[in-house]
This record gives C-alpha cells, structure tokens and sequence, in this order.
C-alpha cells in the first residue's frame, strides 16, 4: 500500500485554487496556461485509477463531482470508474458521482486499514494531516511557472524529499517526490 499525494502547485508553492472556483485573488493561475495544460492523466496514474482508492475532501469531491461524470474520454472514464472515499463530516450524500462513499471513521486509522493504493488528488487538508502523519509515501508534484506571492502552501514546516523523477509536462514540470 502507498499514498500518493498528487497537487497542483506554483513556483512559490501555492496550491490554493488553481482553477480560480475558490474566488481568490489569485486564482486560476493552472489554467492561464490553457486548458492542455491541466487535461488528462498529467500525473500520470494510470492503472492506480483501476486499483487504487481515491481520496477527496469534501470541496475537491464537490467540485469534482460537477466536472467528471459527464466526460467520456479515457482519463474521464478511468476517474470516473475509480473508487472514491470522501473525508467529510458534513456530506451524507455522495451520489452525484459514482463509485463514491462518506468515510466512517477516523481519516488516519481508515488510510492505515487500506489494502490498496491511496491517492489523494487536490484535498491540501488531507495531504498536511497525512503528511504529518508520515503517511504519505511519493509526492507527484505538476508545478507550472507562475508565482503568485501569497495563498495556502502544501508543505506548513519544512520537508525533506528525495527526487525520483521529472517529466515536462506542456507548461508544467510533474516532479515525482519520496520523503526522506
């Protein structure tokens, strides 16, 4: 079992609303980089979609939940198709996109009792605790060249990681991370 941390990211480490649904000042700064920039497996899943389990807080499952079930291309189907748990204690009813349930029960303890892979796609709540936990196995990181200044970072103290690998990816550069 590994959990897989998968985050947008700018040059200055922003994570917070790279499509600009969040309202912020700053927002949308993935998708200045038009719209190739962020379609498809960019970070390059593949068949963890078919056996691993996705993660999602409640805002990214919401958003999540508007865009994918109507998309029929190979990625959209695989995304559509994986199993999704959604770390909530306020949804009840997770209907709207399939495949999807409420977890029970303590984020941590239900991340350990998994048998399969963990990928946690956006979620930045959800990354910090597990990544303070020590749960999380591999970073892939899509890091796109703009700088915003300000917003919510996805490392609160400092980390050490090793490098795996890069990738360019259109604008972006996916940087495939393993902590220390």
């Amino acid at each position: 079992m590994s959990v897989i941390v998968a985050e947008f990211l700018t040059l200055d480490g922003v994570v917070e609303d790279p499509d600009g649904s969040g309202g912020t000042a700053t927002g949308g700064w993935a998708f200045r980089h038009g719209p190739e920039a962020v379609a498809g497996d960019k970070f390059r899943l593949g068949t963890l979609l078919e056996t691993g389990t996705l993660l999602l807080g409640r805002t990214t499952w919401e958003l999540f939940s508007k865009l994918w079930p109507g998309r029929t291309d190979e990625f959209s189907v695989r995304l559509n198709n994986a199993t999704k748990l959604v770390a909530s204690r306020t949804l009840e009813d997770v209907s709207a996109w399939q495949n999807s349930s409420v977890l029970q029960g303590d984020l941590v303890a239900e991340v350990e009792k998994n048998e399969g892979d963990v990928i946690v796609i956006g979620s930045v709540g959800i990354a910090q605790e597990l990544g303070r936990r020590g749960l999380v196995d591999e970073y892939r990181l899509l890091v796109f060249p703009s700088v915003v200044g300000a917003g919510r970072r996805l490392f609160e103290a400092p980390a050490d990681l090793d490098l795996v690998s890069t990738t360019q990816v259109g604008a972006a550069i996916l940087g495939t991370y393993r902590p220390r």
